[in-house]
């Protein structure tokens, strides 16, 4: 079919924030000026990658190819200004205020406000507390029932994230990873909550992941991410209860150009609606079951 709005079927969503996703700068990850006052003190503004999480988006950065839930469900990038203050080599902050989470365009007037402490107390170890928040910064309904129109808004909200990402050399090829995190939406008024039929003025989603993985050359690791993700509030992307084990053996070719991921991945999920327990997972006839087992291999070449 003829081509338009980004898409062949012609489709060009309506949504502010949404129609920024099928131009030229979808394609654009970063761009920022960074300006630094002194040896301490910076500014960046423009649009940069978020300091949320433990993973970043650049593929190859990342040990393991697929993705975690607390990746995937915190914000991925922002557009706005930031100061950074580095008080030594051991300890630093950031503060910055930024269009909300994901936003490409300045759709709305809400804005929201980031944080982050850095803190290295030994060689080799470092710890981020990171935050973000802002008062109505996401412009979707959140929570819903059977009772409520689709597409309907929810009350006035503020909406919080905080994290906690942490790493630590412990030897020479044995590293160590976590990510922890909390977010919340508090509502103005009670808003249904779907697993149980209650209602509530605060839904909160939550996780947790570690990430051992060793060295055995420069052109051979193994790595283990084990993580525990909680929105049975129905409030982010996922919407249950999942436990996950990845399995990731990056092979390094070509002087670093070069990266092979051969991966395996353990998910095992379930959600309550209305007190009811559903099987999160599809097979492949159609009927639901608790686990999915995922074989992949990925190539990446950075240069």
């Amino acid at each position: 079919g003829a081509i338009g709005g980004g898409t062949a079927a012609g489709y060009f969503p309506s949504i502010g924030p949404r129609q920024a996703l099928y131009g030229t700068s979808a394609a654009i990850k970063q761009a920022y000026f960074t300006y630094k006052f002194t040896d301490k003190l910076s500014f960046t503004v423009g649009q940069f990658g978020t300091h949320i999480g433990y993973e970043v988006i650049d593929a190859p950065v990342n040990f393991h190819y697929s993705l975690s839930n607390l990746f995937n469900n915190g914000p991925f990038y922002h557009i706005g200004g930031k100061l950074n203050y580095a008080f030594s080599d051991k300890l630093g902050l950031m503060l910055g205020v930024v269009n909300n989470w994901d936003a490409l365009t300045d759709w709305k007037k809400s804005k929201s406000l980031i944080g982050q402490l850095f803190i290295s107390p030994v060689d080799g170890w470092n710890i981020y507390l990171n935050a973000i928040g802002g008062a109505n910064d996401d412009g979707y309904k959140i929570p819903y029932s059977s009772v409520e129109p689709a597409g309907s808004f929810s009350p006035s909200y503020t909406r919080m994230l905080f994290d906690l990402t942490t790493g630590y050399q412990i030897t020479d090829a044995f590293y160590l990873g976590l990510n922890a995190a909390y977010g919340m939406y508090s509502f103005s008024s009670a808003v249904p909550v779907i697993k149980d039929g209650s209602t509530a003025t605060t839904l909160p989603w939550y996780g947790v992941a570690i990430y051992p993985n060793y060295k055995f050359s420069d052109m051979f690791s193994v790595g283990i991410r084990y993580e525990y993700f909680n929105d049975e509030n129905f409030v982010r992307y996922f919407n249950g209860v999942n436990n996950s084990i990845t399995l990731t053996t990056p092979i390094t070719l070509a002087d670093g150009h070069l990266i092979i991921k051969p991966e395996y991945r353990f998910d095992s999920g379930s959600r309550k609606i209305l007190g009811s327990s559903v099987d999160y997972y599809e097979k492949s006839d159609g009927t639901a079951t608790s686990t999915q087992q995922t074989l992949g291999l990925a190539f990446i070449y950075k240069y």
